[in-house]
C-alpha cells in the first residue's frame, strides 16, 4: 500500500492485529470479485480516506494487496476537505469519509449511485499521555472541571471542517468556556493528530474521534464525552463516479464490510457496522 501523507515504518510499527490468515482475506475477497478469472489484471486502487479510519486502513489495505494482486494507494485527511477534492473532479476510485459528505456528493452527481455503505460509527472522546493525571470526565459538570484546569488542550480546528473538530467548538461553547480554552489550545496540523500534542508535551487533554486518539501509542483514553455532550459520526464508503478501477474499488468495499475487516475496526475503537448487500 502506497500513503501519501505518513510515515510507512511509523504505522508499520503499529500494526498489531495479525490474527487474520491470507486465505482467510483470499476468500473474501473471492466472493467479492464473484470469482477471480485467470488473466484477471491486478489494478491500483486510489483511496481518499478520513484520518478517523487510517489505522484501520493501514492494517486492512496490506491484507488486501496481498490476497487481490491490487494496489492500494489511500491519501488521508479531514473528511470534508476530502470530499471537496471529489466534488472539485479530483480522479479517485475510492472514498471514505463521514456520511454527511457521502450523502452530500451523492446529490451532487459525484458518486455512482448505490455503490455507497456504511462501514463503522465513532464517538468523540478525551485522552491523556500515558502515565499522566486521569481527570475524571464522567459528566458535563466533570468535564468542564477538567478543561478549565488543563494547562493546555488540543482539538482539530472547526475551521478545518473535521466532524470532531467542529463538534468540540460547540461544546465548549454549550459549557459556557470558549473563551477560556482559546489561549490554551492548541491545534494540531490539517489532517493531523492531537494525541501526538500529548506525546510532545504540548497539550495535556487531547479531543478527537476514539479511533484516532487510540491509534497513537504512549495515549490513555479517558472516555466518550459524557452524556448528550457526545456525537456519533458514521463512516462510509462509495465510488466516485469517474473512478477509473470501479470494480477493484468495490472488492475492497467488500472486505471493508467481511467479519476479519470488522474485528479490526473494533479493536481500532470503531463500532462496525453491518450493513450488507
Amino acid at each position: 500500500m502506497r500513503r501519501d501523507s505518513r510515515s510507512v515504518n511509523e504505522w508499520k510499527a503499529r500494526n498489531a492485529m495479525k490474527n487474520v490468515t491470507a486465505p482467510a482475506v483470499f476468500a473474501v475477497i473471492v466472493l467479492a470479485l464473484g470469482g477471480m478469472p485467470a488473466g484477471a489484471s491486478a489494478a491500483e486502487i486510489k483511496a481518499l480516506a478520513t484520518i478517523a479510519l487510517q489505522s484501520v486502513m493501514e492494517d486492512l489495505a496490506p491484507r488486501f494487496e496481498k490476497a487481490s494482486g491490487h494496489k492500494v494507494r489511500i491519501t488521508f485527511g479531514l473528511g470534508v476537505p476530502l470530499a471537496k477534492r471529489v466534488q472539485d473532479g479530483e480522479a479517485a476510485d475510492l472514498l471514505l469519509g463521514p456520511r454527511g459528505s457521502i450523502d452530500g456528493l451523492i446529490k451532487a452527481g459525484r458518486l455512482e449511485p448505490g455503490s455507497d455503505i456504511n462501514l463503522a460509527r465513532s464517538g468523540v472522546g478525551v485522552a491523556v499521555r500515558k502515565g499522566a493525571p486521569k481527570p475524571d470526565i464522567s459528566t458535563p459538570e466533570a468535564l468542564k472541571r477538567a478543561l478549565i484546569a488543563a494547562k493546555s488542550i488540543s482539538y482539530t480546528n472547526p475551521a478545518f471542517g473535521g466532524a470532531s473538530g467542529v463538534h468540540f467548538g460547540k461544546v465548549i461553547e454549550r459549557l459556557g468556556i470558549a473563551e477560556e480554552m482559546k489561549a490554551k489550545t492548541k491545534f494540531p496540523p490539517q489532517g493531523g493528530f492531537t494525541a501526538r500534542l500529548l506525546v510532545t508535551g504540548d497539550a495535556e487533554l487531547a479531543v478527537q474521534q476514539i479511533g484516532e486518539l487510540i491509534s497513537i501509542p504512549d495515549v490513555e483514553l479517558l472516555g466518550p464525552l459524557p452524556g448528550d455532550l457526545q456525537s456519533v459520526t458514521t463512516f462510509a464508503a462509495a465510488i466516485p463516479s469517474a473512478a477509473h478501477q470501479p470494480d477493484a474499488a468495490r472488492a475492497l468495499i467488500k472486505y471493508l464490510q467481511s467479519p476479519e475487516a470488522a474485528a479490526v475496526m473494533k479493536a481500532k475503537g470503531l463500532d462496525p457496522i453491518a450493513e450488507l448487500r
